[in-house]
């Protein structure tokens, strides 16, 4: 898959943001998972779902932890059951939140996919883990690693290549026939009608 250049103009990024496919989209509605979840499921952040519960970490409502009642694709974001504000009319509205402002406390894992993500995520983890713990070779190891690779390979001994036998054809010399210098052709004479003298 080609990987597309970043951009470096808002404008252009504005608009690679609002027309973004909906598997990007899904990756945009990223938020950070709180230190339990991150524990037991081994990811720092995961996709927002209606269902989940978040507690909104920045903005006016900060503090404010509730379920999400609904996802909006198209303007990137979340509302929250229970946050409301009142408009100028006087009815009352569930408040936009963007993913990125809230910590998800608790998963919904009703969908069987998304339980196949988050166990790919813990094992992704642990191999991690893994590698971190092993320790490092001492740079005396490792020259002693590549002796021992070069000792292996002087052992084992190539078979000669065959050698092609080249047969030298005589070469032949371009010689360019000896140019004749042509004799010019005379000119032919014109033909004069002889002018008589009493005329015709």
């Amino acid at each position: 898959m080609r990987t597309a250049r970043p951009v470096t103009k808002p404008a252009k990024q504005r608009k690679m943001l609002f027309q973004a496919p909906a598997h990007i989209r899904h990756k945009l509605f990223g938020a950070s998972l709180s230190a339990e979840l991150r524990a037991t499921h081994g990811a720092k952040t995961f996709p927002v779902r209606s269902g989940d519960t978040v507690r909104i970490m920045r903005g006016d409502h900060k503090g404010f932890e509730g379920k999400i009642t609904r996802v909006d694709t198209k303007k990137f974001r979340i509302y929250v059951e229970g946050l409301t504000r009142e408009k100028v009319d006087g009815t009352t509205v569930f408040a936009p939140i963007h993913p990125s402002k809230v910590v998800i406390t608790h998963l919904n894992l009703d969908d069987k996919w998304r339980k196949k993500v988050l166990e790919r995520k813990k094992k992704l983890h642990k191999k991690v883990e893994e590698a971190a713990e092993k320790p490092a070779r001492k740079p005396a190891e490792v020259v002693e690693i590549k002796e021992k690779v070069v000792e292996e390979k002087a052992v084992v001994e190539k078979k000669p290549r065959r050698k092609r036998k080249v047969t030298e054809k005589p070469v032949e010399e371009k010689t360019k026939p000896e140019e004749t210098p042509k004799a010019k052709k005379p000119r032919a004479k014109r033909k004069t009608a002889k002018k008589t003298e009493g005329g015709a």
